[in-house]
């Protein structure tokens, strides 16, 4: 298949806090009532805005970052998650230049927009401004010439008045007011210490925020110029990713570990292919073509990246969907583990409370079974959280803390995993507010070799337990290994 000319808008903003979530949504959850297959992304590595973007589409919210699996695969990840669709939506991540710091226009928004060869559209905050919005807006449109900004919406606009001096003041830069919106505190979603609460959990909640900025954006904003400017996007170069290609392309590890300081090359994968389904633990008997994957989910474990699944699905794995508050079983058959990152403090309870399930797990990976764990799943597999009992399964306790850590993070396998063997070098997101305190004699998983030197997470049996969010599609050899060890251990 050839890459995509599937029509495309990025949404962006001056900064954060200026309603880029509230108006890619709302325009996603617009363009689908008015009968559009629309293709929901989002830039970086946030994991919950795609969940809303989800539930406006009806499809699987996909992160495109740059930082985390190379400009080369932004395009053919874009292709392969917009196949098939009338239009794609891509919301950009803090302001619209700012990218991993250290790293010039790196993983920004602005670095997307032009790999993708896509009109922007800015979203201003002007509540606290008038004629100044024409300063503001003149200077990101100049600042570079190869983004091209294509319209402008107007945010938390007071009043007609209001709106009559922000556009006058627009006049003279030339930029088009596609939209004007207004305070509206029905469509606020909450938030907490790591952002937005996940869709998951608030149920209806999400529904009607989802509903209330689509009929905002579709009363404000002129969704025909907004669809006209989406046309005007260029082909986007390559070729469209495909998780079974990306594997045949990935090279076999190799028979001897190579120096943990060098990185290997991970090649740029194929064209496209629909994702995998997960089967829920709770939909009966299936015969499994090979290794049953189980995959945590529910309200405590919301963070995964959608590649991931049709990656283990490709390298020959079932994957089934489970919730560690609900479920006290792993799925039948289960031969290897997953459990991404989400919100296992706000659940430490619940998850306490559900013994069985935590025996299981203990069970499986003391086994030897192959275990991959990120952040949250860290914090399951300790022997507690907050001094309430976890899995037991690492020598480590684990605690809430009042320091935010945050940030893109360079990383170089320390040893052999069931994920990778020593020197496989891959690029991580943190982004937590716990500590982990290790037991003696154990294991790292990662030397961080930026922002500082250091090594980070568990390599313990089967396990490989770190902080660090990976995007595998980077190196979808990974993957191949994961189920590889499934089979056999």
């Amino acid at each position: 298949m050839v890459t995509a000319s599937v029509p495309r808008l990025v949404v962006a903003a001056p900064s954060s806090g200026s309603g880029k979530t509230t108006v890619a949504t709302g325009l996603m959850a617009a363009l689908t009532a008015r009968g559009l297959a629309v293709s929901p992304h989002k830039v970086g590595p946030d994991y919950i805005d795609p969940g809303y973007h989800a539930l406006a589409t009806g499809r699987a919210g996909r992160n495109l970052d740059a930082y985390l699996c190379g400009p080369e695969l932004i395009g053919p990840l874009f292709a392969h998650g917009a196949r098939g669709c009338d239009i794609a939506v891509v919301e950009g991540v803090m302001g619209l230049y700012d990218g991993a710091a250290g790293e010039g226009e790196l993983a920004s928004t602005a670095q997307v927009a032009k790999l993708l060869r896509a009109p922007v559209v800015l979203v201003v905050d002007a509540s606290s401004q008038s004629r100044s919005v024409a300063a503001l807006v003149h200077g990101f449109v100049t600042w570079d010439p190869e983004v091209r900004i294509g319209g402008v919406i107007l945010n938390k606009v007071a009043s007609d008045r209001h709106e009559g001096l922000l556009r006058e003041a627009l006049d003279s830069v030339g930029v088009p007011v596609l939209g004007v919106l207004r305070r509206a505190a029905r469509v606020e979603t909450p938030s907490r210490h790591l952002g937005l609460v996940p869709v998951a959990e608030r149920r209806g909640g999400a529904v009607d925020a989802v509903d209330a900025m689509g009929a905002m954006v579709a009363g404000g904003c002129d969704l025909e110029a907004l669809t006209a400017l989406a046309r005007s996007a260029g082909v986007v170069p390559g070729t469209a990713w495909d998780a079974a290609e990306a594997l045949a392309a990935s090279p076999p590890a190799p028979l001897s570990s190579p120096s943990p300081l060098s990185p290997r090359a991970v090649p740029s994968p194929g064209a496209a292919v629909p994702g995998p389904a997960l089967r829920s633990a709770g939909a009966g008997p299936q015969a499994p073509d090979g290794p049953v994957v189980a995959v945590a989910g529910g309200s405590a474990f919301t963070f995964s990246y959608t590649e991931h699944a049709e990656l283990l699905a490709a390298a020959g794995a079932e994957v089934v969907a489970f919730d560690p508050l609900r479920d006290e079983r792993l799925p039948d058959g289960t031969r290897g583990l997953v459990i991404g990152g989400g919100f296992p403090e706000v659940y430490a309870a619940e998850l306490s409370a559900n013994e069985s399930l935590r025996e299981a797990v203990a069970e499986l990976a003391l086994g030897g079974a192959p275990v991959a764990a990120e952040c949250a799943g860290l914090l399951y597999l300790c022997r507690e959280l907050d001094g309430l009992p976890m899995c037991g399964v690492l020598d480590a306790t684990a605690r809430m803390t009042e320091r935010l850590t945050l940030g893109y993070r360079d990383a170089v396998a320390v040893g052999d995993s069931s994920l990778a063997v020593a020197g496989t070098r891959m690029r991580g997101h943190e982004f937590h507010r716990t500590a982990v305190e290790p037991g003696a004699g154990t294991e790292p998983a990662w030397g961080v070799r930026a922002p500082a030197r250091r090594v980070e997470g568990f390599v313990q049996r089967g396990v490989h337990a770190s902080y660090l969010h990976t995007h595998w599609a980077s190196a979808p050899g990974v993957a191949r290994r994961f189920v590889e060890r499934c089979r056999t251990s």
